[in-house]
């Protein structure tokens, strides 16, 4: 089904796949006549020649890139327009599109949601952006529909921006990456690698896109595979798919820890935009003929079969049928795995959904930028027409992702359909899929053709003793299950029609209801803020020492966003920093926030030139012990904060939260092994924290534990290997850190305490 190169590979005239080698050169020279270069067939593939054209530095190894258009949603506009502003902010210098999918209902908070999203309307006005009200479309949705073009560059604040199926590379990126693009600032990275996903083949009846993207996630996570490289989707495989199709699959590759994707396009691309009103921005996007990647990946599309991504991770999958087959050994190490991440928190189990040796689900979900597209919805009506959901515990639910699609949906007929079997039809909305809308009953297991399955992201909270689980599926399995009223059921096991249905799109819908300046800005509008809706707090610039406590400490194998910043309802507080940053870790590490504001109390009084050992008398020990072998330390060279530690943070969201909740409560750095993500690592140095790397092994530091770091400003300003750091009991215990490759500009803004601060003037 799926085979993973060892090393590179050249495509030879889009079809034939030469692995690298002492021959791989001749070989080719043999069946082209063409004499070519490892260096020179780089430059041959799409991903090189679009990062090209928007590169502004005259050097191909340190791109800063400058992206044509911006997108964000209700979780995340907010902060990055207040950050823009606090740094000069005029008026967008590139389309930018505010869309509110995240916080629609309305439904805590009080008036939080409804101000946030007339704070976005009114700086669309006075900026002159582009504003989609609640409801009308989910964020990649829209995206594809009115922002796509071929060739072009789109950077969003949502971690899902992939619009490669459509010749769009798209990056989803953390808040302030987006204020450097407000700013006429640059996104500046080292050249990607770039891996070719070799498609052959067409799948069978009842496999569809979310089926192809579990089995590439399955393989590929854990080895890193593509980590923060750009997978480029290619072979003849890709003719056989349709748009909805190869839009399934790419927006999903954010789960594989990709920096972005690209595909091959063709006339099926050309009639989606053609359909979208839009034909003047397709472009056929094709490698070279001789192109080389870095890795290829080969994919039988035709072997592929129905898919599940158990809890609590994308990459926890089997076939439906290899999980029938052998369920209680599958769902032991399921329980086992879960240990490890809830911690023991709750008890988990799933061998209790067993009935007469079927695994029995409670809820379906059909939503998102993942789920919630035409074609995936006409072939879950297909699937259960004439079938009934039952009047038992299971239900069903689905969430076309734009009011275009929904339209087509009631003129076809499917939605009719689905309605008559049972299901609930909702407008578009992202909340099943971070745990904002349909969280299920405690011990609840949830099948989602959504993006992720973490521990809470569908909504429960350990804190409060609850606990469900979400597995990934896609919506035609989704939908046998339905039919099958609640019994897990593999769509290939359903024998009847999947038709194809044509899509006619509707632009009047936005026409009438989305707001768009065309780009015109008018200063004379005043925003409209909410009570809520508050500044970031004042930050300091990196001091010359600095003492941090260790304020938690976390060994899972990987962490990822949502248990650093939970998301569900903790994001209506997302304008308020301050109240925010209450939320931070609290489902994995409930004493964290305490921890931290303990200690920052210390750098508060530096802050208002009070002396830190009076308001917190323990720190005289600590400083003691360091005076004695760096007596130079103290009053005007040293500040106070706190760290955490984890193995690998930074899996799944985008959201700058993530590290902007732990900078307002006085933490300075993160350690790790490694980060997960480069998104969550470039939000660390955005929020002037500094990304410490250790070796993994025994820590020389425990939680609770004070560490010393001496000379740090001039270690970062004088680009040292390595840092030195002590912990600090009753001596200094040397040990050392890395920072890792840092920019000029990420030095900058980690010496002047944050972005913010290093764009003021």
């Amino acid at each position: 089904m799926i085979s993973v190169m060892e090393g590179g590979a050249y495509l030879v005239g889009g079809r034939e796949v030469i692995p690298e080698g002492p021959q791989a050169l001749a070989e080719i020279k043999s069946k082209t006549g063409k004499e070519t270069t490892k260096e020179a067939s780089r430059q041959q593939t799409i991903a090189y020649n679009i990062l090209k054209e928007h590169n502004t530095s005259d050097n191909m190894d340190k791109l800063k890139i400058k992206f044509d258009k911006l997108t964000s949603h209700d979780i995340t506009f907010v902060g990055i327009i207040q950050t823009a502003r606090a740094s000069g902010l005029e008026k967008f210098p590139v389309p930018y599109v505010l869309t509110n999918c995240h916080n629609s209902l309305c439904a805590v908070g009080g008036t939080i949601n409804e101000d946030d999203h007339m704070f976005g309307l009114s700086c669309a006005k006075k900026y002159g952006g582009v504003y989609v009200p609640p409801h009308q479309a989910v964020i990649h949705q829209y995206a594809r529909e009115m922002l796509a073009g071929g060739g072009k560059m789109i950077l969003g604040s949502d971690s899902h921006t992939r619009y490669g199926a459509l010749g769009t590379m798209a990056m989803g990126e953390g808040g302030p990456e987006l204020v450097k693009q407000l700013l006429n600032q640059t996104y500046d990275i080292n050249m990607p690698g770039v891996v070719g996903i070799y498609l052959t083949g067409e799948p069978v009846k009842g496999v569809g896109p979310q089926d192809v993207a579990l089995a590439i996630i399955g393989e590929v996570f854990a080895s890193g595979y593509v980590k923060n490289k750009v997978m480029e989707f290619v072979g003849p495989g890709v003719s056989a798919l349709s748009a909805d199709f190869r839009i399934g699959i790419d927006v999903m590759t954010t789960e594989t820890t990709c920096l972005s994707s690209i595909w091959r396009t063709d006339d099926v691309i050309k009639e989606f935009y053609g359909i979208h009103g839009r034909k003047d921005e397709y472009k056929e996007l094709n490698p070279g003929e001789i192109a080389y990647y870095d890795g290829m990946i080969t994919i039988d599309l035709s072997a592929v079969r129905p898919m599940i991504a158990m809890p609590f991770h994308p990459s926890n999958t089997y076939t439906i049928e290899e999980l029938n087959e052998n369920l209680m050994d599958i769902l032991d190490d399921v329980e086992k795995k879960a240990a490890v991440s809830l911690d023991g928190a709750v008890e988990f189990t799933l061998k209790n959904k067993v009935r007469d040796g079927k695994l029995l689900v409670d809820q379906g979900i059909i939503a998102g930028c993942a789920g919630g597209g035409f074609e995936n919805i006409c072939a879950a009506a297909d699937i259960m027409k004439g079938a009934y959901t039952g009047s038992d515990g299971f239900t069903l639910s689905v969430y076309p992702a734009s009011m275009p699609v929904y339209m087509e949906l009631i003129k076809n007929g499917c939605a009719a359909v689905l309605l008559e079997t049972g299901a609930v039809i909702k407008t578009a909305f992202c909340g099943p899929c971070f745990g904002a809308g349909d969280t299920p009953a405690n011990n609840a297991f949830s099948i989602r053709h959504s993006t992720r399955n973490f521990p809470n992201r569908e909504g429960s909270k350990l804190q409060n003793g609850q606990i469900s689980s979400v597995a990934l599926m896609d919506a035609r399995s989704i939908a046998a299950t339905a039919a099958n009223k609640g019994i897990l059921t593999a769509a290939t096991e359903f024998d009847g029609p999947i038709h194809k249905y044509q899509y006619h799109f509707d632009a009047n819908i936005y026409a009438n209801r989305v707001f768009d300046s065309k780009g015109v800005a008018d200063s004379s509008v005043e925003i409209q803020f909410g009570p809520n809706i508050k500044d970031w707090p004042a930050m300091t610039q990196l001091p010359e020492n600095l003492v941090l406590r260790v304020v938690s400490e976390i060994h899972d194998p990987v962490t990822t966003t949502d248990e650093l910043i939970p998301s569900g309802e903790t994001s209506s507080y997302r304008s308020n920093p301050l109240g925010l940053a209450e939320f931070t870790l609290s489902r994995k590490d409930p004493a964290y926030v305490g921890l931290a504001k303990d200690i920052q109390t210390a750098q508060k009084a530096v802050m208002e030139g009070k002396c830190p050992l009076e308001v917190k008398p323990e720190l005289k020990d600590v400083m003691d012990v360091i005076r004695k072998s760096y007596p130079e330390t103290g009053e005007g060279n040293v500040g106070f904060g706190s760290t955490i530690f984890a193995v690998k943070p930074g899996d799944g969201s985008a959201r700058e939260q993530a590290a902007s909740c732990q900078k307002v409560l006085g933490g300075w750095a993160n350690i790790a092994n490694e980060y997960a993500t480069k998104r969550y690592r470039s939000n660390l140095i955005n929020w002037g924290m500094l990304p410490f790397l250790i070796e993994e092994g025994e820590l020389p530091f425990k939680n609770k534990d004070y560490l010393f770091f001496p000379g740090i400003r001039k270690a970062v300003e004088e680009k040292a290997d390595e840092i030195k750091a002590y912990k600090v009991s009753d001596e200094l215990e040397e040990f050392s850190l890395k920072l890792g490759e840092l920019t000029d500009e990420e030095r900058q803004i980690i010496l002047k305490g944050c972005l913010i601060n290093y764009n003021r003037v």
